[in-house]
């Protein structure tokens, strides 16, 4: 009995370590040199805990390790559960058919071009696979979405994060500039608008970006940047069930004597996350926005910090002697997919969009 008391004692100083570092990157997320960057806490939270993983991970005992591990599998199914109530379905309709379209090529796409990529760079497809998921989908959400079903190493989600921050934030700042030198002009205001938000990364580089472009909000760009970039946010769960049963489906059919087939296995924190669009689809249309506001902002920040939470204890498990290990094949791969979001997501906005 005080064994099992000792063992449950220590899960929990594992978590209360991360939630101290999570409070924390809350807190530094606010200072005005991060803010001008557009780092969200989730961002700040895996670099504290990587600090922390190259400096005190050593002298704290091993035993809160399940508390960690805990945090960055099982928190982190519930945070990508809990985003769903930032996105309706109406939001698809605000769009229109052309965005949707221009999203799923993008997606698609780019899925499909960082899995050959990662063959060419000889590349480890779990990796491959979790850095084109957040470069096609929502960056650092994505990635952490993906990791329950790919099922890899700690320090492959931190490597796969790091790549879409990097790019992600230097987009941010290339499309405003591009838009002011006249690069843009061949797009019209919603062709602009469409081209951000299928083509940047995170979430919060979409907003960054839009507003840069439209500060005053009379092009409509930011907004409908960040309803296209939402839009993509969705694809999250069904991009899921399909990796799963390739996964699956690919495990099994290479399956050696011996050894365990992996069975095809729903990752059902990924139906939970489109129940959840879905409740909020049906409170949007039965309640003012005003109304329902507090409710779906409570339930966002308390998502923002489980998120942090995962994000922080994924860094707490990723050491710089794992990021050397990985080279600089995930980085080019990343580079790659970059480049096509914002040539590819040029030419594929303006032919279909205009």
């Amino acid at each position: 009995m005080n064994m099992q008391k000792s063992v449950k004692g220590d899960v929990l100083h594992g978590i209360l370590l991360i939630v101290l570092f999570s409070f924390s990157a809350f807190y530094i997320a606010e200072f005005q040199f991060v803010k001008s960057l557009s780092l969200s806490p989730l961002i700040v939270g895996i670099i504290l805990g990587m600090l922390y993983a190259n400096s005190l991970r050593n002298k704290l005992p091993e035993t809160w390790v399940p508390g960690i591990k805990f945090c960055s599998k099982t928190i982190l199914r519930t945070g990508v559960v809990l985003y769903g109530f930032r996105l309706t379905f109406q939001q698809v309709a605000e769009v229109g058919g052309n965005a949707i379209l221009v999203d799923t090529i993008i997606v698609c796409g780019t899925l499909s071009l960082g899995i050959l990529l990662g063959r060419i760079l000889k590349l480890d497809r779990q990796t491959a696979l979790m850095t084109s998921t957040g470069s096609a989908i929502c960056g650092a959400a994505a990635v952490l979405g993906a990791e329950p079903v790919v099922r890899c190493e700690a320090h492959k989600t931190a490597v796969a994060v790091s790549t879409v921050v990097i790019f992600g934030t230097l987009s941010m700042f290339l499309y405003p500039v591009a838009y002011r030198m006249g690069l843009l002009d061949s797009l019209s205001s919603m062709g602009v608008a469409v081209y951000t938000g299928s083509s940047l990364h995170e979430v919060a580089h979409v907003v960054g970006a839009g507003n840069a472009i439209d500060p005053n909000g009379t092009l409509g760009i930011a907004d409908t940047a960040t309803i296209t970039k939402m839009i993509r946010v969705m694809m999250l769960a069904p991009v899921l069930l399909v990796m799963s049963c390739c996964i699956g489906s690919a495990a099994s059919e290479a399956g050696e004597t011996g050894r365990q087939k992996r069975k095809i296995t729903i990752p059902w924190f990924a139906v939970y996350f489109l129940v959840a669009i879905g409740i909020n689809s049906l409170l949007s249309m039965a309640w003012e926005p005003a109304t329902l506001r507090p409710v779906t902002d409570f339930i966002s920040n308390v998502d923002t910090f489980l998120l942090t939470m995962a994000m922080t204890a994924l860094g707490a498990e990723t050491g710089i002697e794992k990021f050397k290990q990985a080279g600089a094949k995930p980085f080019l791969l990343a580079f790659g997919l970059f480049l096509w979001l914002v040539f590819g997501g040029y030419f594929i906005t303006s032919w279909i969009v205009g």
